[in-house]
């Protein structure tokens, strides 16, 4: 695939997803290893981590990432061309973005199944080709067994060789759902407004900004806000408070985190504030909220 240098988001059609797949389908003995994902240790700063699995092929180049490994704790690994890494719900993972590579993530949420490729150069602080395409997901089908297969599968001590069959199980749906795509007829709107919300479920912990999404997928900060108003059902500010809160009560939940340090991963830089608005969201104080869990 030819890329282009570039480092604003590209909306592309399900026609490059598609030959992907099916090269990489094709080409299924060149699956070297699949990794897995687990959430046995707490996650470092800035891990991916989102309530939907994810599922993530090095197309060239090599891709470091942290893992959690269940016995030894937290590890760096090195995954090469072929490899894939499938992440279950709430697992997490750490890109280490330094290094030349191109990767395609599968990304299977409640209401739409993404791709994404993501290029990128060794040493430059920028992206330079990221392409993604969403289509509505089709839950109730063959998908959702494969998914929550490949979920057990993650804790279970021996994978191969049934970890190579469910993957190909799964991309060879995923082909066929992008390919079906092709045939229905979606405005460019809807397909943006969904990459928008993969987006920030992904980047929730982040600084971002009206200003900063919009700029990223290349649209006014206006048409944004319209955006949200025409597709979504909340305002795009209340999305990603909505998901960052929901990120919150996770993270109370599970982890024995600091209340600063839970305002920060969420995304809050200030601990009051991000007190304020869990009270107001949600009748209770994040300290309530996570007594009331004992």
């Amino acid at each position: 695939m030819k890329f282009i240098q570039q480092v604003k988001v590209v909306n592309a059609d399900s026609i490059i997803f598609t030959d992907l797949l099916e090269s990489v389908i094709s080409e299924k003995e060149s699956i070297q290893n699949i990794w897995f994902a687990t959430d046995k240790h707490d996650p470092p700063p800035f891990s991916y981590q989102v309530n939907f699995p994810r599922l993530e092929i090095v197309i060239s180049g090599m891709y470091r990432n942290q893992l959690d490994d269940p016995e030894t704790g937290i590890t760096e690994v090195d995954l090469c061309v072929g490899d894939a890494l499938f992440i279950p719900p709430n697992s997490w993972n750490k890109p280490d973005w330094d290094t030349t590579c191109s990767v395609l993530s599968l990304l299977f949420g409640k209401r739409q199944l993404g791709f994404s490729l993501v290029s990128k150069n060794k040493g430059e602080t920028q992206f330079y080709d990221v392409q993604k395409f969403s289509i509505a997901a089709r839950t109730g089908h063959a998908v959702d067994g494969i998914l929550s297969a490949l979920n057990s599968l993650a804790g279970e001590p021996v994978k191969h060789p049934m970890d190579n069959h469910l993957l190909l199980a799964l991309l060879t749906y995923s082909r066929s759902m992008a390919f079906a795509s092709e045939a229905n007829i979606k405005s460019r709107s809807e397909d943006t407004y969904q990459s928008i919300c993969i987006y920030i479920q992904e980047n929730f912990h982040r600084a971002i900004t009206r200003d900063s999404i919009a700029a990223r997928f290349n649209v006014s900060a206006n048409h944004l806000s319209r955006l949200f108003r025409k597709q979504g059902h909340m305002r795009l500010s209340d999305y990603i408070i909505w998901v960052r809160l929901e990120r919150a009560k996770f993270m109370l939940s599970k982890y024995p985190f600091r209340l600063h340090e839970v305002a920060v991963r969420c995304g809050f830089q200030d601990v009051n504030y991000f007190c304020r608005v869990f009270k107001i969201r949600t009748g209770k104080t994040p300290s309530e909220y996570r007594l009331s869990l004992k």
